[in-house]
């Protein structure tokens, strides 16, 4: 291989790269250097301590609990108020952010518990020929503890996913058309429910997140996009 790399029409020594803008570059620091927090948020951190599970927003991919097989719930603990306080802080989630569903173990919780949701509101935002073709329909609030899924239609549809633990990024994923899902209520009351369409996809999403599951595991690789990529370029 030649010893000197070409760039913008001038010949460097290779091994010298040409100075990249702060944040404009591939493989920046974040994430392998030191982390640097502001001086009020290190005094919140000094004051109040490390925040403690269930957090206040979605574990992002690469925390280890991302990756655990979530434990079941054991039945003392069915009717506790800790079962209450993790139920009510997943379906506070997803009413602050845009997400369907939510699972435990994506608020640092290594639970077998999931919410979901599908507003009316939020229905009406998707493209009419997408609610038809993939029946995206209004469910209300949805809790489950000890979920267990069964495959009623196994045809697969590809549709495109995100995630709040994936944050920025889209992918197309093949998911079941139609399953059951059964298990208990925040009350330890069983409850079940049959899920066709896009209410199908959500539930095999929070399915895959209770086994260490992402959807990254599943995607058709070239589909995965940054769903910023104009505005990083801009």
């Amino acid at each position: 291989m030649a010893a000197l790399a070409v760039a913008a029409g001038r010949r460097l020594p290779l091994g010298r790269a040409r100075p990249v803008p702060p944040g404009r570059g591939c493989g920046t620091a974040s994430g392998w250097g030191v982390r640097e927090r502001s001086y009020w948020r290190a005094l919140r951190r000094r004051v109040l301590g490390p925040p403690a599970p269930p957090f206040a927003a979605p574990c992002q991919v690469g925390a280890p609990v991302l990756r655990l097989t979530a434990r079941p719930v054991p039945p003392e603990r069915l009717r506790q108020p800790e079962l209450r306080e993790l139920t009510a802080a997943l379906a506070a989630g997803l009413r602050r952010r845009p997400c369907l569903g939510l699972s435990a173990p994506q608020l640092g919780v290594p639970l077998r518990v999931f919410a979901a949701e599908l507003s009316p509101g939020r229905c009406s935002r998707y493209p009419p020929e997408l609610r038809r073709a993939h029946r995206i329909e209004p469910f209300p609030l949805r809790l489950l503890v000890n979920p267990a899924l069964r495959v009623l239609d196994s045809r697969l549809v590809t549709a495109p996913e995100g995630c709040a633990s994936v944050e920025g990024f889209s992918a197309y994923v093949p998911r079941h058309w139609a399953v059951l899902v059964s298990g208990l209520d925040e009350h330890g009351e069983p409850v079940s429910w049959e899920a066709t369409g896009w209410a199908a996809r959500i539930v095999q999403h929070e399915m895959d997140h209770l086994d260490g599951i992402l959807f990254t595991d599943r995607m058709e690789p070239r589909t995965f996009t940054n769903v910023r990529w104009r505005e990083l370029l801009d």
